[in-house]
């Protein structure tokens, strides 16, 4: 049986009761079964050692060639693919410690949510049909000051990163505010994660002034360096919120640590606005002009950009991330991806933070509204592709987040983040096209069971890592303690 991870304070009986809940689902004949072999010496003798096979089902690879592998099989040696292809072979080829059976089931690479705030669970639907600068200002700076404190941001995280893995994400990227708790607590629970501690020109939860910010980002970045699943990242938050200096400061810290650098750029019509009045630039011309762009800058939402700016991005090799939900939301405007990929930029998806610009971090929605949004702006039922939405949220991810060489496909050399995915349901049958049943007819809640660097952290819909009933109580308490605080008369409000 596979070891369940949990943090530290959880009672002996419930992980007991864990362990007996785990050890039925192991042993349960219908449904991803996950299975300690016992071989016999001679088979252990002719067969190569690997920590994992996952076997049967159809293995969908998102490789350069898009292969699609019925009845296929996946060999996972630690925490990295060896070998992908038939059933037949693989089981003649490797001796496995575990297996996890996927026949009649679908295999597929994890999930990468390219921007989001996963505390910000806490705060979700705090406001909801108002504009950008409104519920920044009015509703979710007020509510950060009051509320967001270190166990805060860890419940929160907790929360986000439950709800992600259960939508089958094995990897995202954050910013927000005590990012050395988010890294600890993504930790715990195994998943990838790129953290970026958040940098603004005004007193914020966990620091006070950009200098007090810098400093604690740059213990962090040290803290975290070499780390299998957490890349710790620096975020000035935007052109409009971090002056040029922190800017500046920002990119220098993060280019000595070797670390990536995520911000928002040219989310709104008003902040294009704005900076051309400001700086007699677009938000991306005034990122080159001061030298910020580069490969290793992850800039989300890129709606308002125009032909020189794709041109700079692209040049740079910076990553933008596409957030459809949240542009629908908050009214922001449609990213025009295919100018953007036409131009040579790399696109990603992502749910953004689920405060109302969103509301859930589920990337399989992401997908369906990706394509669906396209479609209706362009009015051409081509714009976007069930695959070209898949390869946002995979393959085409992992390059907008420039992991491109260990995450986002199927392949020997990489990373075993994969899924299994019911194809049993009411709306999952039949089946004709599997893109399209993927994107447009499957749901988060398919997602069966999940393994990151080779650790099964969910399986058959039960979270290994983490605590579900502990998680989603903690969750109420702060939520009625959030909704008590944006009752009362404010202490103080943020310019």
């Amino acid at each position: 049986m596979h070891e369940i991870v949990r943090k530290p304070g959880v009672s002996s009986w419930r992980a007991l009761r864990a362990v007996w809940l785990c050890a039925i689902l192991i042993s349960c004949v219908c449904g991803t079964r996950a299975q300690t072999t016992k071989p016999d010496a001679a088979a252990a003798n002719s067969k190569e050692k690997v920590s994992l096979l996952i076997e049967g089902g159809t293995v969908v690879t998102m490789d350069a060639s898009r292969r699609v592998i019925e009845d296929g099989a996946i060999a996972v040696r630690g925490d990295t693919i060896v070998a992908v292809g038939p059933r037949a072979e693989l089981e003649a080829r490797y001796l496995p410690q575990q297996r996890v059976e996927a026949q009649g089931r679908l295999v597929m690479p994890g999930l990468i949510n390219a921007h989001a705030h996963a505390a910000m669970t806490l705060l979700r639907g705090i406001a909801n049909d108002v504009t950008l600068q409104d519920w920044l200002t009015n509703y979710i700076f007020p509510a950060e000051a009051r509320n967001v404190t270190e166990p805060f941001v860890a419940d929160g995280t907790r929360l986000g990163v439950l709800e992600m893995m259960q939508s089958g994400i094995t990897t995202y990227v954050d910013m927000y505010y005590f990012e050395d708790s988010v890294a600890s607590v993504t930790k715990d629970a195994g998943m990838r994660a790129i953290l970026g501690e958040t940098l603004i020109d005004f007193p914020a939860p966990d620091n006070k002034s950009v200098p007090q910010a810098l400093a604690y980002t740059e213990k962090y970045l040290q803290h975290w360096k070499g780390d299998p699943l957490i890349t710790a990242a620096v975020a000035p938050h935007s052109i409009y919120i971090a002056s040029e200096q922190t800017l500046r400061s920002a990119m220098e810290l993060a280019r000595r640590y070797n670390a990536p650098l995520v911000i928002h750029v040219a989310e709104t019509k008003k902040e294009l606005d704005d900076s051309l009045a400001k700086n007699q630039a677009t938000p991306v011309a005034y990122l080159d002009r001061i030298g910020f762009l580069g490969p290793d800058v992850i800039a989300a939402h890129c709606i308002w950009v125009n032909a020189d700016d794709i041109r700079l991005l692209a040049e740079h090799h910076t990553g933008c991330v596409n957030n459809p939900s949240s542009n629908m939301l908050l009214a922001s405007g449609v990213m025009p991806v295919g100018a953007l990929e036409a131009g040579g930029v790399a696109v990603g998806l992502g749910t953004d933070g689920p405060a109302g610009s969103n509301n859930d971090l589920d990337l399989m929605r992401e997908m369906d509204l990706a394509a669906k949004l396209q479609k209706i702006t362009k009015m051409d039922p081509r714009a976007m592709t069930a695959q070209h939405a898949i390869e946002m949220a995979t393959i085409d991810g992992a390059r907008a987040i420039h992991m491109d060489s260990e995450i986002g496909s199927l392949e020997p050399g990489k990373k075993a983040d994969l899924i299994v995915l019911d194809l049993d349901a009411p709306h999952a049958v039949p089946l004709y096209n599997l893109y399209a049943q993927i994107v447009y007819s499957l749901q988060g809640s398919d997602v069966r069971t999940v393994v990151i660097g080779g650790r099964i952290v969910m399986l058959d819909r039960q979270a290994l890592t983490l605590d579900q009933a502990e998680i989603v109580a903690a969750a109420k308490v702060w939520g009625m303690r959030v909704q008590k605080s944006m009752a009362a008369p404010p202490a103080g409000a943020h310019n």
